[in-house]
């Protein structure tokens, strides 16, 4: 057996934080493919579980310790888009946020390498995520899934501008009870000296969309961080900024306590 390919540290509260992008693990193998710009690894989460470390008590988090490089864990296994008609990267990606290739010539991940790799990795990773629903359902009649994301604030090949800094995003509101986005959209605009969008140019991706379901008690919804909040600078080393960290985790204490507080409020699923 290899290292294992997720984290889970289950917890008592209806809330689950779910970290897709964190992990920075490569197989020698697959690392051994990658061209130098793709063994930067650049379109890491960077830090974001440390940033909610402690925020909520009792909160259950499954993080992917493998790197999207080797599959992302919020693309649809089928391979489809999230963002038709959009610039975005792939189950595997071919090339990073910026468009350029991430691996040397003729060593592309083919059809069968998606495969073993959604077996390997993907399916595992979600499995897990899949229990933890179930079982924290099975605790309180309802679960509430917390997506953690985090990207540039400035990528023109994905989006014109600046990013704002809160990205909460529901689906166009398909993926949880408006109350929980209400109240992440309430803390975010109280949160002084940041920007924040409802379902701008991230909606959710494939796990916000794929587990929220409110109707069967399953909600969810994703958090996308700029990193010009919590980083030095949004480029290699990626070093965290302990001082906007500290300002930052306040107000995500807020937005993920405003939320679990509305559990006992929503309809139990069927």
């Amino acid at each position: 057996m290899g290292p294992a390919v997720f984290e889970v540290r289950q917890g008592t509260s209806p809330v689950i934080l779910a970290f897709p992008h964190t992990g920075t693990d490569v197989p020698a193998a697959i690392f051994a493919r990658l061209n130098d710009n793709g063994r930067i690894l650049a379109d890491t989460d960077w830090h974001i579980h440390h940033l909610y470390d402690g925020l909520l008590a009792g909160v259950t988090t499954v993080r992917a310790t493998f790197h999207r490089y080797v599959i992302d864990a919020n693309r649809d296994p089928a391979g489809v888009s999230l963002y038709p008609g959009q610039n975005t990267t792939g189950l595997v990606p071919e090339t990073d946020f910026d468009g350029r290739p991430l691996w040397k010539d003729g060593e592309a991940p083919t059809e069968a390498d998606i495969a073993d790799r959604l077996a390997a990795f993907h399916a595992p990773y979600h499995a897990a995520l899949a229990a933890e629903i179930d079982r924290v359902k099975a605790l309180h009649g309802i679960a509430i899934l917390y997506d953690c994301h985090s990207i540039r604030s400035q990528i023109p090949f994905l989006f014109e501008g600046t990013l704002p800094d809160f990205n909460i995003g529901t689906d166009g509101g398909r993926t949880c009870d408006p109350s929980i986005e209400a109240a992440a959209l309430t803390a975010a605009g109280a949160a002084g000296g940041y920007t924040h969008v409802l379902n701008g140019r991230f909606k959710g991706g494939w796990t916000t969309r794929h587990y929220g379901r409110p109707e069967t008690g399953v909600h969810a919804i994703q958090m996308e961080l700029a990193q010009s909040t919590h980083l030095t600078t949004e480029a290699p080393p990626f070093a965290l900024d302990l001082t906007k960290a500290d300002r930052l985790r306040l107000h995500l204490k807020d937005i993920l306590m405003r939320i679990e507080a509305l559990a006992p409020t929503l309809k139990t699923g069927e």
